[in-house]
């Protein structure tokens, strides 16, 4: 591979970053630009670093990649689950979403790292389309069928009885 090719999965692993990090900055979440550059920049230098490892015969080893990936997509969710906060007095989870995120952009910087620029690409757009239109489909189903009328939950509880 040349510096030309090193230089774009690492520059697409950055940019892939950056934007799921200007999406979770602008909703005000605990990851951002930085944060979630780094990580995917991270997983693409890994990756990039393990792809030529050689075996014990001189010859790039795949196996090696596969257990560095491994690795880094189960070493990654430790870091997502700091940001994950259990409200005391309630049953609210919070941070689920930013965890999901910096481990999906973990992923994506993988991808980067092989060039699957395809899948990445799909991917990207796809966790876009979650962030976009994921919250107000959400609210619709809890509206629709959690947040009952008080005359129905009254009727619901007299039922019960």
């Amino acid at each position: 591979m040349d510096h030309l090719e090193i230089l774009l999965r690492l520059t697409a692993s950055v940019v892939v970053g950056g934007l799921i990090g200007l999406d979770r900055n602008l909703h005000g979440k605990p990851t951002g630009i930085r944060t979630l550059g780094l990580v995917c920049l991270g997983a693409c230098v890994l990756t990039l670093a393990t792809a030529n490892l050689p075996d014990g015969h001189g010859h790039a080893d795949p196996a090696a990649a596969s257990r560095v990936i491994q690795g880094l997509v189960t070493g990654i969710g430790f870091l997502g689950s700091g940001v994950i906060i259990h409200e005391n007095g309630s049953d609210r989870v919070r941070g689920l979403t930013t965890a999901a995120s910096i481990w999906i952009t973990a992923i994506l910087g993988i991808l980067c790292g092989m060039g699957s620029w395809q899948i990445a690409a799909i991917a990207l757009v796809l966790v876009f389309v979650l962030f976009v239109c994921g919250k107000p489909i959400e609210r619709t189903l809890h509206r629709r069928w959690l947040d009952k009328p008080e005359k129905e939950k009254q009727a619901i509880d007299l039922h019960e009885e």
